[in-house]
Formats: structure tokens, C-alpha cells, sequence
């Protein structure tokens, strides 16, 4: 049965680590959402060990310093995760065939600051072998893609923004593809590797990942065996009118996800 709890505080004591989202959770996208900064740091005060997992195609450091950038203080995190992180290291250690890459970004540059360090190319869609999906830029629709083997470093469908709006990302893309028989490889959450990274770098499995995504944090922290919080007040803050615990359930049931462990409205 699932708790409806006011603070991550009442019940962080439990766990070892924290874990938590980072867009829909810390900020979104623009700003820290409302008493997320002093949530992070009491719950460091509290003794917890904290750590993001992110489903963002850019290396771990450049969102470091986006949450940095927010106010929050880095140092109150042991680790930081990404989706793009797990490939970076993935293709540093051999574990990936393909090495020359037709990249899909959100912003210009990404791709190149990504493949720093990495004995990879960068290519038009015509002389790659795989197409390296990262992020789209705001405000763009579906489309095709290209018919080579596909990297996704952000299984998100959609991701919300400042202002309550949601835009769609790459996760929709790539799941189209492979409905219709593309071959695609996903990096982040919900898969289980990205959890058990997590569990290796921080020593323990007694964790609760936090989250505004039923798809990716819920079902992704629960198939890896850990407990879950689900933050109502980030992707899905519009499904939420009436009684709590009936919106959730309901929401649950239309994404074919299972019930958090916990629910509150912020981090906060």
C-alpha cells in the first residue's frame, strides 16, 4: 500500500542512500523547484547519503554543474549518474562495437563534449554506423530515424519544463523506432544496469530512488529491488485534481506501472 507522506525526512532514515531524479525531482529545467536546495541539504544533515540518477545524455559533469549552477551544493552528493555517463564508459571499456556516430542533441555541442576523450568519430547520418540519440530540442515533434542501430542516452518520453509545460524527448523517438523494428539500445532508467551501477559505486542496496516518472523511476528503482518515491509535483503535476491516492492509482493503471512505495508532493 502506498504512503502518502509530507517529507522525504519522515522516511529517509530507513535507507543508506537516497537517490533522486534530477529533472521533475531537483528542478525544472530552469529553476530548483520550491524548497528542493534546503531538502538536499537536510537530508544530508540527517546522515543520508545522497545521489542523482539522471536520465540525461550528457556526461555526469555537466550536470553536476547544472544543479551546481541552480544553487545546489554538489559536494551533499556522492554521485552523480547519467544515462550518458553509462555509455561514455560502456564505449571507454570496449563494450560497444561502433565507433563512428551520426548524433541527435538538444543543444550544439552536446555531442562533442560528450565524445571528449573517446576514440569515436562524429558523422552525417550517410557515413555513420549508429545513430547516438542524447536530447532534442525543445519544442520539436516526432520524427523518423535514420535505419542504423540507434544509442538512446534518454529513455524519457517527455520531460517537464518551467511553467508546467511538457515537451517530448528522445525516449519517444526511440521507442517508435523500435515498434517499428529498429534496432535501439537503452541507457538509464528504468533498466536494470543503471540501478546496479548505482548500488557498486555507493557500497550498498538499501536505497530509495525518488522520482517524477512511473515509467522510469518507479518501475525502474522496484525491478532493481529498491523501495520508491514518487514526487507528484513534476511530469505528471496535471494528473493530480482530486484525492490523492485515487489519481495516483489511476495514473499507475494508464501507464501500466506499478505503486511507489511513497508519494509526496515535493522533495521539500
Amino acid at each position: 500500500m502506498t504512503q502518502s507522506v509530507d517529507s522525504l525526512l519522515d522516511v529517509a532514515e530507513a535507507y543508506d542512500a537516497i537517490v533522486l531524479d534530477q529533472w521533475g525531482v531537483l528542478h525544472d529545467g530552469t529553476t530548483p523547484y520550491p524548497g528542493a536546495i534546503d531538502a538536499v541539504a537536510r537530508l544530508k544533515a540527517q546522515g543520508r547519503r545522497l545521489a542523482v540518477l539522471s536520465n540525461s545524455g550528457k556526461r555526469a559533469a555537466p550536470n553536476a554543474a547544472r544543479i551546481a549552477a541552480m544553487g545546489f551544493d554538489v559536494d551533499l552528493f556522492d554521485l552523480v549518474m547519467t544515462s550518458g555517463e553509462a555509455l561514455w564508459r560502456d564505449i571507454a571499456e570496449g563494450r560497444v562495437p561502433h565507433r563512428v556516430f551520426h548524433p541527435i542533441t538538444r543543444d550544439d555541442g552536446d555531442a562533442q563534449a560528450w565524445a571528449d576523450g573517446l576514440n569515436v568519430e562524429l558523422a552525417e547520418e550517410n557515413a555513420a554506423e549508429a545513430v547516438l540519440l542524447m536530447g532534442l530540442p525543445d519544442g520539436e515533434g516526432m520524427r523518423p530515424l535514420p535505419a542504423l542501430p540507434v544509442y538512446c542516452t534518454n529513455p524519457d518520453r517527455a520531460s517537464p519544463r518551467a511553467g508546467g509545460v511538457t515537451v517530448i524527448s528522445p525516449g519517444a523517438l526511440a521507442h517508435a523506432h523500435q515498434e517499428n523494428g529498429g534496432d535501439v539500445t537503452f541507457y538509464g532508467k528504468p533498466h536494470v544496469p543503471i540501478f546496479r551501477a548505482v548500488e557498486a559505486a555507493l557500497g550498498t542496496t538499501s536505497l530509495l530512488m525518488v522520482g517524477d516518472s512511473l515509467e522510469h523511476d518507479i518501475a525502474g528503482g522496484q525491478g532493481a529491488g529498491w523501495d520508491t518515491c514518487f514526487v507528484r509535483g513534476g511530469l505528471h503535476a496535471g494528473a493530480f485534481t482530486g484525492d490523492v491516492l485515487t489519481d495516483l492509482t489511476a495514473l499507475a493503471g494508464a501507464e501500466l506501472a506499478p505503486m511507489p512505495t511513497y508519494t509526496l508532493q515535493h522533495l521539500g
